[in-house]
């Protein structure tokens, strides 16, 4: 894949700005009240959610990635904001972390964890939670099982580990947490506020790199994801908060 391309056709869109803050509220809001907890948040990207939940949790959040053009910007943006002493940027991979046991009142993972697997993840992260810690986790997921064999296609190349709402359910708690609560986001969170501004770009960067074919394969697969999301997102996948503690 042409990193380059991708970073360029993402960077800054919705998904990852300030308009997604109000399901990190949301999510947020669902947790117990705690007082100035200490939070890892896991593929932090450029940081909106690393921002919003320094402010919601008058704690301090610990963000990782392995971006460092998104970690210096998460850096700037929490200086510009006043939250230098409450925001830490780091690269590091999720495969690689080195936390020490019980280190965290909170960990976050908006988006992310696809990348080690949903269940890998619950797993391997529960031991930098603190006794009764709290995992808030934002996942892809069927709203219904047997999906047309197009949409299965993709998304298992994609993502072989999606499964529906209920499964994760399942897998939360044979995991050792206690389910919170979830929500499914709307349609319009990723239509309205992700898809149509991808789309914009992705024509825009076509003419750009009109004569680049590596660029255009990636913008290719990025269309497919909008076609086959305006075919199929409504009725057979969408993406949900999970809210859990350590038990």
């Amino acid at each position: 894949m042409n990193k380059g391309v991708f970073f360029e056709l993402h960077r800054d869109l919705p998904r990852e700005g300030p308009v997604r803050n109000k399901y990190t509220r949301k999510a947020f809001r669902m947790l117990p009240k705690l007082d100035k907890p200490l939070i890892l948040d896991i593929g932090c990207g450029s940081g909106a959610p690393t921002l919003e939940l320094a402010r919601l949790s008058q704690g301090e959040v610990t963000g990782i990635d392995i971006n460092q053009d998104y970690l210096d910007r998460l850096s700037r943006k929490a200086r510009e904001a006043g939250l230098s002493h409450e925001v830490e940027a780091v690269n590091r991979s999720m495969f690689a972390m080195d936390f020490a046991n019980e280190s965290f009142d909170i960990i976050w993972s908006e988006g992310s964890i696809f990348i080690i697997g949903f269940a890998r993840g619950l797993k391997e992260w529960r031991r930098f939670l603190k006794p009764g810690g709290f995992l808030a986790v934002h996942e892809v997921v069927w709203l219904q099982p047997d999906p047309p064999q197009a949409i299965y296609s993709y998304w298992k190349n994609i993502y072989p580990g999606i499964t529906t709402v209920d499964q994760n359910l399942k897998l939360i708690q044979d995991c050792g947490y206690e389910n919170l609560g979830h929500f499914t986001l709307p349609e319009d969170a990723w239509w309205t506020e992700y898809y149509q501004p991808l789309q914009a770009r992705v024509r825009k960067l076509r003419t750009k790199y009109i004569h680049e074919h590596e660029a255009q394969l990636v913008l290719d697969k990025e269309q497919q994801e909008i076609d086959l999301f305006r075919k199929y997102g409504k009725w057979w996948y969408r993406s949900a908060f999970f809210l859990m503690k350590k038990i």
